[in-house]
C-alpha cells in the first residue's frame, strides 16, 4: 500500500482529471520539474492557504470540502506540522500527548483515552 502523502494525493487528483504532468503544467503555466518534485515528495508542499487554494482550484478541489481538508492536512503533515484548525483547538491539543503515547504503545488509562475520543468526536461534528 502506498502511504498517503501530499505528493501522492496531488498526483492522483491530476491523473483523475485525465492530465499528464506536462499537460497539467502547460495548462496552468507551471514548471513540470517543480510539480514533479512536489508529487514525488522531493519538495515541501505549499504552506500558505493562498498557495494551497491555488493548487486546489487547479485540481478541482473545492475549499471547505472533505477533499480540501485532506489536501490541507496532508500539506501540513508532510511538512511536519499540525493543521491550523487542530492547533487552535485547545481540547484537541491537550489530548495529543495521549495520542502520541498510544502510537508509541505506552499504557493509557481509560479516563485519558475517553477524553481523546470525546475531543475527536466533538471536532468531527
Amino acid at each position: 500500500m502506498i502511504a498517503k502523502t501530499f505528493g501522492n494525493f496531488f498526483k492522483q487528483k491530476r491523473i483523475s482529471l485525465g492530465l499528464t504532468l506536462r499537460e497539467f503544467c502547460r495548462i496552468h503555466e507551471l514548471d513540470p520539474g517543480n510539480i514533479s518534485k512536489l508529487e514525488r515528495g522531493l519538495s515541501r508542499p505549499p504552506q500558505s492557504k493562498e498557495s494551497l487554494a491555488k493548487y486546489a482550484a487547479m485540481l478541482g478541489i473545492k475549499e471547505d470540502s472533505e477533499e480540501w481538508r485532506e489536501f490541507s492536512d496532508l500539506a501540513a503533515t508532510s511538512a511536519g506540522k499540525l493543521p491550523e484548525d487542530m492547533i487552535s483547538n485547545k481540547e484537541i491539543m491537550s489530548a495529543l500527548p495521549v495520542l502520541f503515547r498510544t502510537a508509541r504503545n505506552e499504557s493509557l488509562n481509560e479516563e485519558t483515552l475517553m477524553k481523546l475520543v470525546s475531543a475527536i468526536k466533538k471536532d468531527l461534528r
